[in-house]
């Protein structure tokens, strides 16, 4: 299934998180497509298995995986990219930056050999820079994504929000693939702007189902007035 406009939330709980299991995923993911979701990203194949027994909604699938001394941590080699056709998603995103994979490969190279070997799957850029964007519409990736913009070095600086959501309007004016808006999309109102912008869908995570964080949030605010 291609992924359809609109909202998809991403139901995802590291190993050291409260609700690491792939049963609380699962029910996470049934509320969130209860809730309007249209689409659920996933990591892990335990959890993407659950996932699709319960919705009946496109998964993009990722695994989070370090590697020695390997900036790539998303769907970072061809072992995981083979163990996520296999699991029946939809889209897998991968990091699309520059950095070498745990091979050695640069994206291009990785990009080629994925569809040489699965000429079918729809793969998704995770980005930081309206750059790597650009470099990702032009070697095979068929949706571009926003979720690294801060999260890496080449990024730190940059808000995925700023001077109206400009790394996004900038991408959307320099690739012809479908953009997708995530990372800190955390708003209501944001999500409803970026598809105003053009975006083909926006992915929403840790404000819907990282509890965890969504209580930091007004635990700080709470302190942050009690110590004014």
């Amino acid at each position: 299934m291609k992924l359809q406009r609109g909202l998809h939330v991403s139901c995802q709980a590291l190993d050291d998180e409260p609700l690491h299991s792939s049963f609380i995923m699962g029910r996470m993911a049934l509320a969130a497509v209860e809730g309007g979701a249209v689409g659920i990203r996933a990591n892990s194949i335990e959890d993407i298995k659950e996932i699709k027994q319960l919705v009946d909604v496109p998964v993009i699938g990722i695994i989070k995986q370090d590697y020695p001394e390997c900036d790539v941590y998303i769907t970072p080699t061809m072992d995981e990219i083979d163990a996520l056709v296999e699991s029946g998603v939809d889209v897998i995103a991968m990091d699309a930056t520059k950095s070498r994979r745990p091979s050695g490969e640069t994206v291009e190279e990785m990009v080629k050999k994925i569809k040489e070997k699965h000429q079918d799957i729809l793969l998704m850029a995770d980005c930081s820079t309206i750059e790597e964007a650009i470099h990702a519409d032009s070697i095979g990736f068929d949706y571009i994504g926003t979720t690294l913009v801060g999260y890496t070095n080449q990024s730190k600086d940059l808000r995925i929000e700023d001077n109206d959501f400009e790394i996004i309007r900038e991408i959307l004016k320099n690739v012809n693939h479908p953009v997708i808006a995530e990372g800190n999309i955390d708003t209501p109102q944001k999500a409803r702007r970026v598809l105003e912008l053009g975006c083909e869908s926006v992915v929403v995570g840790s404000i819907i189902t990282r509890p965890q964080v969504i209580t930091k949030r007004f635990a700080d605010e709470i302190n942050k007035k009690e110590r004014d």
